[in-house]
């Protein structure tokens, strides 16, 4: 394998793909007495436009949907494209201080 120019792709099978909204819709699940919230996240790619769509069943259970060119994606690949293409916060880390 030659070496490249290229940086490698943050998600593997895509070019060039970039986070461009992350946004609180809500959801209703097949079986489910509610509504629910949940994540989505808009991506654009060279392949073209997707999305990823978090729903957070509870705290212990999460699931993720894609949409264009996430569609048929397993969970797993979902969930670490979602974590790489998620803006990362611009305010720093809470932190809890200790006095005296």
């Amino acid at each position: 394998m030659e070496p490249t120019d290229q940086p490698e792709s943050p998600v593997a099978g895509l070019t060039n793909p970039q986070g461009l909204a992350l946004e609180r819709f809500l959801i209703r699940t097949r079986g489910g007495p509610s509504t629910q919230s949940a994540w989505r996240l808009a991506v654009a790619s060279g392949e073209g436009p997707g999305a990823i769509i978090l729903v957070e069943v509870s705290p212990e259970e999460t699931f993720y949907r894609g949409e264009g060119v996430f569609l048929g994606w397993p969970q797993d690949r979902l969930e670490a494209a979602y974590r790489a293409l998620c803006p990362k916060s611009e305010e720093p880390d809470f932190e809890l201080h200790q006095l005296g």
